[in-house]
């Protein structure tokens, strides 16, 4: 079992390999295990060997295949492991919106978080700060918990440096996800 944050530095790491390398389908399980592994590696007390990552393919990829795209995708980020997540801003924004508690705390971190990581899944989300789509996350759960209610005000709005015109457009795709769109290629996530 993996940290949260270890699953969104393992999607920043796959969506930066890509950016300047040529990959072939038959190699992206591999980017993403190695991936993980790193992701792992930074985020976690202690972090799972590397047979365990060859293990979650299905052992298609030897220990030392892993530990060789380890190695390339490292040495392509410049060991720059360091990457602000929506989960890193989410923490901080969540503490936020709780301290004007309108929604139940539980109810609206679960959510908010749940949203926040619908757009993992969205090729089309990456044009998005990390930052906006926490902020996005915050507003969408807020109006889901409580319609009635305007999920934005100058608390929110303070914290994270977004007024809701902001939003507009990062809180429609993760909406259409989770709420709207039954053409999805993502089914599997409003059931």
């Amino acid at each position: 079992r993996l940290v949260p944050d270890t699953v969104y530095l393992t999607v920043n790491y796959i969506d930066r390999y890509p950016s300047g390398n040529v990959m072939n389908r038959q190699r992206l399980q591999l980017l993403g295990v190695a991936c993980m592994m790193i992701a792992a590696k930074y985020e976690e007390i202690c972090a799972p060997q590397v047979e365990e990552f060859c293990y979650i393919t299905d052992n298609t990829y030897f220990r030392d295949e892993v530990l060789e795209m380890e190695s390339t995708v490292l040495n392509y980020l410049k060991f720059e492991m360091t990457a602000p997540t929506a989960k890193c801003f989410l923490r901080r924004f969540v503490r936020a919106a709780q301290g004007i508690i309108e929604a139940p705390s539980m109810q609206l971190e679960c959510l908010a978080n749940y949203i926040a990581e619908l757009p993992l899944l969205e090729y089309s989300m990456l044009c998005y700060a990390p930052s906006l789509v926490a902020a996005s996350a915050i507003f969408l759960a807020k109006y889901i918990l409580l319609p009635s209610k305007r999920p934005w005000n100058s608390t929110l709005q303070h914290y994270t440096l977004y007024e809701p015109v902001d939003l507009s457009d990062c809180v429609k795709d993760p909406h259409r996800l989770c709420c709207g769109d039954h053409n999805s290629t993502l089914p599997a996530i409003r059931e």
